[in-house]
């Protein structure tokens, strides 16, 4: 076997027997916690921005992604650029959680969380990103805040259930009202994380299994093999889900699709995407099979923000920071308007 092919296979093996990679480790303090969710507080040591970045990450996958190392960290790319930053943190819900619903998930944590951090900062006004399922509860909540949100970014977040390419027989099979989920998810209480790993496979096959022949095309490189058992370490962290959000979210979002209709209620107060007026920027990735670019554009038809933009992206799902530095369409919007 020649020289190069040996290094690549040694490599390989190296990488994905080696233990869990080190993530996370931007410096940060928790600042605010509710039952198993943790507000951090990552602050820029040269602060230029007046207006803090609050991130909203998905409820089945840990937030790591997010500060997945030096250079590839998008919290440190923003801490650099002079942004104070918060994450929060839904945490890992056990059995007691099961009766936890979108709308406890957007009052009692997203809601109480922004307030957290503009009490934390001593700031006048917050710009929420969201992402996944995170931003479509970022939309939800702004579509209903008092609290003063000047900018908002959605990043690959399903806000459109009438467009449902992946598994759509069986969306249609649930707005037919053929199949019932309900008996189902009070049976089990909390979603396991394999069960919801097996699910994101399904809805993502056979990419699930190029993540080996990529790292066989580069493991001779020990810097992308770290990039590589990090990325790959944060792909397998599934965690469990509240049935109790599962069912409000596969009834008011996909079966009736109640956010962009107009009709969704949460806690007793109407969401409805036009009572949105900040700064809005939603972002789409032209390879991602997961979230369509056609699920996420149309809320720039239903907001009444004046200040509205679509951006796409080559890459996937979790295209992130690279070399240290946050995307530049992400940069340059948040530059000219967090201040």
């Amino acid at each position: 076997m020649s020289t190069p092919k040996l290094n690549r296979w040694t490599g390989f093996i190296k990488t994905i027997s080696s233990l869990e990679p080190e993530v996370g480790m931007t410096p940060r303090t928790a600042v605010w916690k509710k039952n198993k969710a943790t507000l951090w507080h990552y602050p820029s040591k040269n602060k230029k921005y007046s207006v803090p970045l609050f991130l909203i990450y998905s409820l089945i996958n840990q937030p790591f992604i997010l500060d997945l190392g030096p250079k590839y960290s998008l919290i440190e790319a923003f801490t650099s650029s002079g942004y104070d930053v918060y994450l929060l943190d839904f945490g890992i819900p056990g059995y007691e959680d099961k009766d936890l619903t979108m709308d406890d998930y957007i009052l009692r944590y997203i809601k109480k969380g922004v307030q957290r951090a503009l009490l934390h900062s001593n700031a006048k006004e917050i710009s929420l990103i969201g992402f996944c399922m995170g931003g479509t509860f970022a939309a939800i909540y702004a579509s209903i805040a008092e609290e003063p949100i000047k900018n908002l970014i959605i990043s690959v977040a399903p806000i459109d259930f009438s467009v449902t390419p992946i598994l759509s027989e069986g969306v249609k099979m649930l707005q037919n009202d053929e199949i019932n989920l309900e008996p189902i998810l009070d049976a089990w209480g909390i979603i396991p994380p394999s069960y919801v790993r097996r699910g994101m496979r399904l809805t993502t096959a056979p990419v699930a299994y190029s993540p080996y022949l990529s790292l066989i095309s580069h493991a001779d490189d020990e810097e992308r093999n770290l990039k590589w058992s990090r990325y790959h370490y944060w792909a397998k962290s599934h965690i469990p889900l509240s049935a109790a959000a599962l069912k409000q979210m596969a009834v008011d979002l996909e079966k009736e699709n109640k956010l962009i209709k107009g009709n969704l209620v949460i806690g007793d107060r109407p969401a409805k995407l036009e009572n949105i007026t900040a700064n809005l920027m939603a972002v789409g990735a032209s390879h991602d099979r997961l979230i369509p670019i056609e699920q996420i554009q149309p809320i720039i038809d239903h907001v009444s923000s004046i200040d509205k933009s679509f951006h796409i992206l080559e890459g996937g799902h979790g295209s992130l920071a690279k070399d240290g530095r946050a995307p530049s369409y992400l940069d340059n919007w948040l530059a000219d308007r967090s201040n």
